[in-house]
């Protein structure tokens, strides 16, 4: 018999060089409270409501033989077929801090008409793309 239980999205888990540096730099860049850190630094949390991020280093030995290696973009111009976008009523302050606290600009915020978005990018410490943007308005609001 099937459940009707929806599943939650629990984690969106970040492949790091340097976790205790990734976590700092998301608190401070992006605005997120520290959940915790393990003393191993091998594993850190940010509370982003009912989704925690999550950051550990790239190479695990518990898991690079049963999942593969993570496999990083070759340079600027690549990137992985996911992204991560973050929402906030400001998206203009919310770039303007990322870029305060080491954020690398890509784009700066502009209002998408396709789709009814203002979007900005920006690349992390580790080179991920990170899209900061509002909520996507509904055509009934325009």
């Amino acid at each position: 018999m099937a459940s009707n239980v929806k599943p939650v999205l629990g984690y969106a888990i970040f492949y790091v060089k340097d976790v205790a540096k990734s976590v700092d730099f998301y608190a401070k860049a992006f605005g997120y409270n520290v959940r915790r850190l393990d003393e191993s630094h091998r594993w850190g949390e940010l509370e982003s409501g009912q989704t925690t991020i999550a950051f550990t280093p790239k190479h695990q030995h518990e898991t690079d033989e049963l999942t593969g290696e993570v496999q990083v973009p070759k340079s600027d111009v690549h990137r992985p077929p996911m992204e991560l976008c973050f929402i906030y009523s400001d998206v203009d302050a919310a770039f303007t801090r990322a870029m305060e606290n080491g954020a690398m600009a890509v784009s700066e915020p502009e209002d998408k008409k396709d789709w009814g978005q203002r979007v900005g990018y920006v690349r992390d410490i580790d080179g991920m793309l990170v899209r900061m943007g509002s909520y996507v308005k509904s055509p009934k609001e325009d």
